[in-house]
């Protein structure tokens, strides 16, 4: 039986969230009749201002402002004129601490992953604990994971490219 995930779960520090996150449920609800679950099997993550893959290292704007909202959030943004890719906001207010979605069971990247969540703008600071399109369950299962480098951050430079914050799972356990 899945547990939905509660916001505390969410404010702990990025690091504690990250590890605890990979192996965990995303769960979409399209309509009345339609609700899917995804797996996660990889993550990075941004772990605030000083992080100069992050976002939040150009510091408070409109399209970040989410990122300094207490852990639990939805941020999401747009790339290539195309794709809304999923993030979750953790830690406590004014940290702009974010953990990019980057693959769940079946399908691998960003991108495709927002494609089929069907995500939008709208999903933009949605709160994980009380949305009824979207939230994060736990299911009991305990994952291994993998540590590696974060992908396409070559503009931060070696420290921060380098830095091993992406989780990629390797393979779950009963």
């Amino acid at each position: 039986m899945s547990v939905r995930l509660k916001r505390d779960f969410f404010l702990k520090d990025i690091h504690i969230v990250a590890h605890q996150l990979v192996g965990k449920i995303i769960v979409r609800k399209f309509d009345a009749m339609k609700e899917e679950r995804f797996r996660i099997t990889e993550i990075e993550m941004y772990v605030g201002e000083m992080d100069l893959a992050s976002h939040a290292s150009k510091g408070r704007t409109k399209r970040t402002e989410v990122m300094y909202s207490c852990g639990g959030c939805v941020y999401v943004y747009l790339i290539y004129g195309m794709y809304w890719l999923l993030n979750i906001v953790t830690g406590k207010k004014d940290q702009a601490q974010a953990i990019l979605v980057r693959g769940v069971e079946g399908i691998d990247g960003p991108g495709r992953i927002g494609q089929q969540l069907k995500l939008d703008k709208s999903f933009y600071g949605e709160n994980l604990e009380s949305s009824n399109r979207i939230w994060v369950e736990d299911d009991g299962m305990l994952c291994n994971y993998t540590l590696h480098p974060r992908i396409n951050v070559e503009y931060a430079g070696d420290i921060w490219k380098n830095k091993l914050y992406r989780y990629k799972i390797e393979k779950a356990k009963l």
